[in-house]
């Protein structure tokens, strides 16, 4: 697996991860009376969003860089990207990207 490609997957596994969490915390945070203990657990959960934030720009860059080394239209790039910010579609994205990769360019998906 080229490393680019390895990079993208990883990035987009924990950009995934991130944002259940994140996603997870938010009610937690703003629903539950303030004190309780599921309002600090959702508090200290939201400490998520800004390394989701960081890992998010590096996905970015990643996905970008792949895209266009196999060549493909600037097209596929905005539904790469928003996947990075609505839960569980980053998972449906980066597999539907590693199946067109390893169909039309085994060489960059290669183990």
């Amino acid at each position: 697996m080229t490393r680019l490609f390895k990079a993208y997957r990883v990035l987009a596994m924990v950009v995934g991860v991130l944002l259940l969490i994140g996603y997870a915390a938010l009610p937690l945070y703003y629903l539950v009376p303030e004190g309780e203990t599921a309002q600090s657990i959702g508090a200290k959960m939201m400490l998520v969003w800004p390394v989701h934030g960081w890992v998010y720009i590096a996905y970015v860059v990643v996905a970008f860089l792949l895209i266009t080394k196999a060549g493909w239209k600037l097209t596929a790039l905005p539904l790469t990207l928003v996947a990075g910010l609505v839960p569980v579609l980053i998972f449906w994205v980066e597999h539907r990207v590693a199946q067109r990769l390893r169909a039309e360019h085994p060489e960059l998906a290669a183990a």
